[in-house]
């Protein structure tokens, strides 16, 4: 049996079996306790029946500062995945699903406009996964990630993917064939 909970200080210690999979992204100490006081309602732990923890979610909300408002680039509020991810032995069981509804919901409670998030274009298995779950591609950043796994090429893109939420009525943060637009990673606000 799996629950989900808020992210505590201690669980950085019981990470092993999400952290040591080459698919998830590291972090440093110091951005996992930032994100835990800045947004501590959106980042959420599954932990097994034995304490361990067996995926996690990090997520925030954001908007772009008001001097870029007026730019093609231009993010309103919304929230951001900046970490999903379960140890490979829970995978394909419904905790990514989980999760990330966790992370919809604390969105939805902060008015933000869409949740988005960036993932490797080459990562099939998790664009399916967020496919799935409503996202879809808004653009694409060419040569986002500085390494490409496949070998293709120096480095690989990422899809920006959103899936929008009840404020976006007109659903206005979407587009249709965002895979086709094309913007470079100094387009983004990095704040």
């Amino acid at each position: 049996m799996t629950a989900v909970r808020a992210f505590q200080p201690q669980d950085l210690l019981k990470t092993n079996l999400t952290n040591l999979d080459p698919l998830t992204e590291n972090y440093d100490a110091r951005f996992y306790f930032e994100y835990l006081i800045k947004w501590p309602s959106l980042f959420t732990v599954a932990e097994d029946q034995h304490g361990q923890i067996t995926g996690y979610m990090m997520g925030k909300v954001e908007e772009d500062p008001e001097w870029i408002r007026f730019t093609d680039n231009y993010l309103p509020w919304h929230g951001h995945v900046t970490a999903l991810t379960v140890a490979p032995q829970y995978r394909r069981l419904g905790l990514a699903k989980v999760l990330t509804e966790a992370l919809e919901r604390g969105c939805e409670e902060q008015d933000a406009w869409f949740l988005d998030l960036f993932v490797r274009e080459g990562n099939h298995t998790a664009v399916g996964l967020y496919t799935g779950l409503g996202y879809s591609v808004y653009r694409r950043v060419v040569d986002y990630y500085n390494d490409d796994p496949a070998g293709r090429k120096a480095g690989e893109d990422a899809f920006d993917m959103r899936k929008p939420l009840s404020r976006d009525k007109k659903r206005q943060h979407i587009r249709k064939n965002g895979e086709s637009f094309r913007i470079n990673p100094e387009d983004l606000y990095h704040g």
